[in-house]
């Protein structure tokens, strides 16, 4: 019997984990969050792959991000889809996110 993988990233690709917080999150959150130009500036899915792809260190931030969006998701509405309550939620994310540690 195979076990379930605990990695949260287990078979994302970066595209899918991009595709999914610029739906949550749209460009200009995610640019508030992770303040690097592929999102701030003519932001694209394919200029930030490109970006990420070269740049282990804003990598990171992302799947950071990403990892904290489904856990928030999750814990919110009891599902592990990002997406599915995007709409209802991501206000309440971006500020919970956004806040600095001495003010949580």
């Amino acid at each position: 019997m195979q076990q379930a993988s605990k990695d949260p990233l287990h078979g994302k690709t970066l595209e899918m984990i991009v595709t999914e917080l610029v739906t949550f999150l749209g460009w200009e959150a995610l640019g508030q969050h992770i303040p690097i130009n592929c999102f701030t500036i003519n932001p694209s899915v394919r200029s930030s792959l490109t970006f990420l792809r070269k740049t282990p260190w804003a990598r990171k931030k992302v799947e950071d991000l990403y990892v904290r969006m489904i856990s928030y998701d999750a814990l919110v509405t009891g599902t592990p889809s990002p997406v599915s309550a995007a709409s209802s939620h991501r206000n309440d994310f971006t500020r919970q996110s956004l806040r600095s540690p001495e003010t949580s």
